[in-house]
């Protein structure tokens, strides 16, 4: 009797398990088929002239007013070259949101790429900060683990961000790779004169990789940040602006 008894608890157990993980897999399966649908949505939004991006030029035309009325939280695009980092970057009151949220608001652990709450986004930044997750399906910012690779490089347009707000495309140029532990220094966005001067030393000596890019107190950067296979450290990019 105790024997049946015990097996039939474990029966439970099991049954309950296998609920549970479907549940999971049905809810991650149709989270990623939405964000696949609104990408596609979203492509619509987009025109490329010539389908050519140069050193100094971003061929890329963003119809803003369409995506501000998919989501009025609308606030830039961001492309990586050589990526499948090409999102809408939108902006909450808190950092928290986005983390759990899609560009269309509905819940869903993929998130979506958004701005610190912090930045105004106005042109006077010091330090643009952008977050995205590390998807295990390749989504988001997932590709940013390429960057710790010295061969991404061959190619000189690996070395490019291209962020485009409604008042216009910037470019720019890498200095900055590294992987480090969850902390807050790096995202650092209001700075006087000798604190960005600190600031951009200390974060450019922690490079995996020598850039050989210069960067002075009149420079204005743009921070990419993940996490990496776990939640204890982060990749994160830095790199500093060459046009407006």
């Amino acid at each position: 009797m105790k024997n049946k008894l015990v097996a039939f608890i474990l029966l439970i157990i099991f049954i309950s398990i296998f609920i549970l993980s479907s549940i999971k897999v049905f809810t991650y399966l149709a989270e990623n088929k939405e964000n696949e649908e609104i990408i596609k949505e979203i492509n619509t939004s987009i025109n490329i002239e010539n389908n050519t991006t140069t050193a100094n030029k971003l061929n890329y035309i963003i119809d803003f007013e369409s995506l501000i009325e998919k989501n009025s939280d609308t606030v830039g695009f961001l492309k990586l070259p050589g990526t499948d980092i090409e999102y809408p970057v939108v902006q909450s009151n808190n950092n928290e949101f986005y983390l759990s949220h899609n560009f269309k608001k509905n819940k869903n652990s993929a998130g979506w790429i958004f701005a610190d709450y912090r930045n105004t986004l106005d042109g006077t930044d010091k330090n643009i900060i952008i977050y995205g997750h590390n998807m295990r399906n390749g989504k988001m910012f997932s590709k940013l683990k390429n960057y710790l690779n010295s061969n991404w490089y061959n190619q000189e347009d690996h070395k490019k961000i291209y962020f485009i707000t409604p008042d216009g495309a910037n470019i720019y140029e890498i200095f900055s790779v590294y992987e480090i532990e969850d902390e807050e220094y790096y995202l650092k966005t209001d700075f006087n004169y000798k604190e960005f001067n600190n600031y951009i030393n200390t974060i450019k000596a922690r490079s995996e990789i020598d850039f050989n890019v210069n960067i002075t107190s009149e420079d204005s950067i743009i921070t990419l940040s993940t996490c990496g296979n776990t939640n204890d450290y982060r990749i994160v990019i830095h790199a500093k602006r060459t046009t407006n």
